[in-house]
């Protein structure tokens, strides 16, 4: 007896999806996704706030984004993902649903229940993508690897939740974790 094919979803599937569906098309295939935890959002909050009071000053090209915000990675194949932060410093690559095209910087907060999409599937699609610098907070592991975009792979560097970590894409950026972290009780 044949397998069943596995079906192969493409942007136009993604795009028809229920407003109140959240997934990502990676290869063809579309991964659903659950809503964040609470120590995810304010996590979440609490970065973009403090981008998005580094670069409105500025009065740059630079946009900060959070979920749910589409990036199609590539304009040659249908990878649609949906990053917790995503830093934009190119406008051209800004459309009505999202972003076309690598960004400069992406931030993921791991979520328990599927860790290796961010560590391993989505860690490969950044990469292959150019995004200059990609974050992975991991709440459990009080963890973030900081991965620059050198010659077309990510260089690595670990930090944790008492480190002071500097922005790659900009020269004067740097978020102290232990300021993220103190309003965020870990422990409800």
């Amino acid at each position: 007896m044949p397998l069943p094919e596995e079906q192969f979803y493409t942007e136009e599937d993604y795009w028809n999806l229920p407003e109140d569906v959240l997934a990502e098309l990676i290869d063809g295939r579309l991964y659903y996704m659950t809503s964040p935890s609470r120590i995810h959002q304010e996590i979440s909050s609490v970065l973009h706030g403090l981008i998005f009071q580094y670069i409105r000053p500025k009065k740059g090209s630079c946009r900060v984004y959070h979920a749910p915000f589409a990036v199609k990675l590539r304009k040659d194949r249908d990878n649609t993902v949906e990053p917790d932060l995503a830093v934009i410093c190119d406008r051209s690559r800004l459309t009505d649903r999202g972003c076309t095209g690598a960004p400069d910087w992406i931030i993921e907060i791991v979520s328990p229940g599927n860790p290796g999409q961010d560590y391993v599937r989505k860690l490969n699609l950044y990469a292959d993508a150019g995004v200059r610098e990609y974050w992975i907070i991991d709440p459990s592991e009080k963890s973030v690897l900081v991965y620059i975009h050198n010659q077309k792979r990510f260089q690595v560097t670990p930090y944790t939740f008492e480190d002071n970590i500097k922005v790659g894409i900009f020269d004067d950026f740097t978020i102290d974790f232990t300021e993220v972290m103190s309003d965020i009780p870990m422990d409800e």
